[in-house]
């Protein structure tokens, strides 16, 4: 081993624990070794240069992101973690990580010799894999792998049956971090989700990535494969390449076998272009493999570039629709729905017709459900929005966009335009990492979002991150009615369960209340997710919906949003209403007026 060529040399000791005995790869910023301990049993060593990490390797304490992730770890599909610390040497300063060494090959390595796996040998990787993630996604703090690929997934051939191990967490990342602190470059992007490409990952990007390896592993090409000699270094022309192919439907090429029907629409559902069309979480995605739940073919769609959904809604349920929210329901009807529908009488008070509202709130909680409903009980058009259906890559096509839209809107007012993830659409400008072209979207949305209420337009805006929105969209004129949608109290969890099963085969005489009871701190989708799950457990073993079957439901199923997340929301709230926050009490639905 040349010392030259590399950071250890056979033999050395590090913090008289651990022998060197093989150089196994060299990175950017770190080299693996095999290395013994003082039981003489093989471990893995990979050291990290503190020189060569970008910044967003470390964690705000200055250590080694990645390390302090595999400390928390503990799962069989995840490699483990043995010990870790410091070293100086010739003046420079190190850190490593000890590893379980695992004895077998990657996935890249056994696909260089037999090209494709078979579908049982796949499905069986794939389900290690999703296992493995969703043990990480349901940390207390998520952890999003960032990296799943063929490289990054190992085979460990020590015992009777081979297990998949996920490994190489330099691009993990805890979900609650900023997404500008993420280093995209070096990933593969194939396996890479679109959203990736601008720096945003999530749950569902893991999940695409997922998909792109099923679909590698069955049929020896990366799903959309482009050939990479044409692009050299050009990352960025190579990105437009790889969307530009995703807008076909996906088909299988250059394989000898096919893919049963049932696992195309699978692998379909994981690398939808949007991520709201994929697998909601982990969990839906491996009963979906095991066969729980039936994929329908989805059809994969084009991101929007300039079009708009017009929906014309006429007044139906509406509000009778939503559980509970009474007081929020009383509010919005006397303050936008009843000012929308009587302008001459409101003018008369001298009470001008609102601009548009904000809905805020932890993932879950019905925001889009809710402006949906709202949009029913008024009767006006609707249009729902999503960012990527106005942002564009190219110069001034996302103001063009914006521009449209308002323009459509009016022509067929009145209208509601419901815009989702609205921090995504306008953010901050004060933010450094806000480019030129978002802040020309930002300023274009604001002067047609001027008094739009006099054309007849109202604007409704829903976000899970009210901090990272412009303010300057949050002053009168422009959204005037700030919403905070909690997660729902006792009496909406119980009309929501009522709501839910009241159609399904349930026991007599079924107690709404303990149900109620048992799920607080639940949110909207937690409780249709419980329903629905107890009704696969009823349907498997051919009996009603029990009491029983629905509180060991709520039991194996913690809640989507964790208790300091929602305390962090009520903190959230006091700010924007300029009050004192006090997590111990629980939140109520309210408005605040600019």
């Amino acid at each position: 081993m040349n010392n030259q060529n590399h950071i250890l040399t056979k033999g050395q000791v590090i913090d008289d624990k651990y022998t060197v005995t093989f150089f196994l790869k060299k990175g950017s910023y770190a080299e693996s070794y095999r290395v013994k301990d003082k039981e003489k049993t093989t471990k893995l060593l990979k050291i990290f240069s503190y020189s060569k990490l970008h910044r967003t390797q470390f964690d705000q304490s200055g250590d080694v992101l990645e390390i302090e992730i595999l400390k928390k770890l503990k799962h069989p599909n995840i490699v483990k973690l043995i010990d870790s610390g410091n070293l100086l040497l010739e003046n420079q300063k190190y850190a490593y990580a000890i590893l379980d060494f695992i004895s077998g090959e990657t996935l890249a390595d056994k696909m260089k010799r037999e090209q494709t796996f078979n579908p049982y040998e796949a499905k069986d990787i794939i389900l290690g894999v999703l296992n493995g993630l969703n043990y990480l996604h349901n940390q207390q703090n998520p952890i999003i792998h960032n990296d799943i690929t063929n490289l990054n997934v190992m085979l460990d051939l020590s015992g009777q049956v081979s297990v998949p191990k996920i490994i190489d967490f330099g691009y993990a990342r805890f979900l609650s971090q900023s997404h500008k602190d993420f280093q995209k470059e070096g990933l593969n992007p194939f396996y890479s989700a679109n959203e990736t490409f601008n720096k945003v990952f999530s749950v569902q990007s893991d999940i695409f990535s997922v998909g792109a390896l099923y679909y590698h592993l069955l049929v020896g090409l990366p799903p959309w494969f482009v050939e990479l000699s044409k692009f050299k270094s050009e990352s960025v022309k190579l990105e437009d390449a790889i969307l530009k192919e995703r807008e076909k439907p996906l088909q299988v090429v250059s394989s000898d076998s096919k893919i049963e029907a049932n696992t195309f629409n699978i692998i379909a559902k994981a690398l939808q272009p949007d991520a709201e069309n994929r697998f909601k979480n982990l969990k839906e995605f491996i009963q979906a493999v095991n066969g729980e739940i039936v994929v329908d073919n989805p059809v994969l769609e084009k991101s929007a570039q300039s079009t708009q959904t017009l929906k014309s809604v006429k007044k139906g349920e509406g509000f009778k629709s939503i559980a509970g929210m009474q007081e929020l329901k009383d509010t919005i009807k006397l303050d936008v729905i009843d000012a929308l529908n009587e302008k001459e009488k409101y003018a008369e008070y001298g009470l001008t017709i609102p601009n548009g509202m904000l809905l805020y709130g932890p993932p879950g909680c019905g925001k889009t459900f809710f402006a949906e409903k709202m949009a029913e009980e008024i009767g006006f058009n609707f249009y729902q929005i999503k960012p990527s259906d106005i942002q564009s890559k190219w110069v001034n096509a996302s103001q063009e966009n914006i521009k449209n839209l308002f323009d459509e809107a009016r022509k067929n007012a009145p209208s509601i335009i419901f815009i989702d993830e609205l921090d995504a659409l306008v953010p901050n400008r004060d933010n450094s990492s806000v480019n030129h072209m978002n802040t020309s979207a930002v300023n274009e949305f604001l002067a047609q979002m001027n008094n739009s209420g006099d054309d007849g337009v109202f604007i409704i805006g829903a976000t899970n991150r009210p901090n990272s929105i412009d303010p300057a969209i949050l002053r009168a004129g422009r959204l005037d009615k700030h919403v905070y949608l909690p997660p729902p109290d006792f009496e909406a969890r119980e009309l929501m369960f009522k709501l839910y099963l009241e159609k399904r085969p349930t026991e007599i005489g079924l107690d709404y209340a303990d149900l109620a009871k048992a799920t607080e701190n639940y949110v909207s989708s937690d409780i249709k997710f419980l329903c629905d799950e107890a009704s696969r457990i009823a349907l498997r073993s051919k009996s009603r919906i029990t009491k029983e079957i629905l509180i060991e439901t709520i039991k194996t199923n913690k809640p989507s949003i964790t208790l300091s997340e929602l305390n962090s929301y009520i903190e959230i709230r006091a700010k924007m209403e300029g009050q004192q926050s006090n997590t111990n009490e629980r939140p109520r639905i309210g408005f605040k007026n600019n």
